[in-house]
């Protein structure tokens, strides 16, 4: 398996037309469930580390961050998008995922990897209908 080393740096823009799951619905009762929105952030991690983390967005199911992470890493061997709804009772509850294994990258034949979507696509949270775009 090929591994990165080197100076990772990642744009996380927006995510599209999140949907909340039945777990993040639990409280909601009568038409709330319809319009139901979403306090989002997306969790960077590069294997099982946290690198970063964005702001939350309140009250948006397709939330515009543009945030920009810089990190050096060591034997990188997949980069992890995960997305939550900050709950405001106990623990944040998951919306969706992308992983991208780093050897993905590396082999496109570029210094620079873009138009991520498209491996998010299929990488896509059965819990969600979103999609985000790093």
């Amino acid at each position: 398996m090929v591994v990165f080393n080197g100076q990772l740096k990642i744009r996380i823009r927006e995510a599209l037309d999140l949907k909340p799951t039945a777990w993040s619905l639990r409280h909601a009762v009568g038409p709330k469930t319809q319009s139901f929105l979403l306090d989002t952030y997306i969790a960077l991690n590069v294997d099982d580390s946290r690198v970063g983390q964005t702001s939350t967005k309140q009250k948006t199911n397709s939330p515009n961050w543009n945030h920009e992470f810089c990190t050096e890493v060591r034997e990188g061997r997949r980069l992890e998008l995960s997305v939550f709804h900050d709950a405001p009772i106990g623990c944040d509850d998951f919306v969706a995922n992308c992983i991208i294994q780093f050897e993905d990258i590396l082999h496109s034949g570029s210094k620079h990897f873009e138009n991520w979507v498209r491996c998010c696509e299929a990488a896509r949270s059965s819990h969600s209908e979103g999609l985000v775009k790093p």
